[in-house]
């Protein structure tokens, strides 16, 4: 996540209050999705940006698990994601996500 994305977050975090905010990631690789996941909830792990040593503890889900397909319509889900879908590792990201939200 880059440094200006950290501090949007972390604005947002600020204004609307932790437990209001739910950040959506779509990374395409598993490690990519989870250095995302870990920055907006434990903080920044390479301490160079906006929540380096910053808890935010974010709610934070990709776009491919169960957790949010299962809210969208699934048109809309097909139409937007359903290609990519296909292409990336959905259980490697699933368990990556999982395992950062522990």
């Amino acid at each position: 996540m880059d440094l200006e994305n950290q501090q949007r977050v972390k604005d947002l975090a600020e204004k609307h209050g932790a437990e209001n905010v739910i950040v959506l990631l779509g990374a395409a690789e598993a490690e990519a999705a989870g250095l995302a996941a870990e920055t907006v909830t434990v903080g920044d792990p390479t301490f160079a940006g906006p929540l380096a040593g910053v808890q935010l503890g974010l709610k934070v889900f990709h776009v491919v698990e169960p957790e949010f397909k299962n809210e969208v319509d699934a048109d809309v889900y097909e139409d937007q994601i359903g290609m990519m879908e296909m292409v990336l590792e959905v259980d490697e990201i699933v368990e990556e996500m999982i395992e950062i939200r522990g």
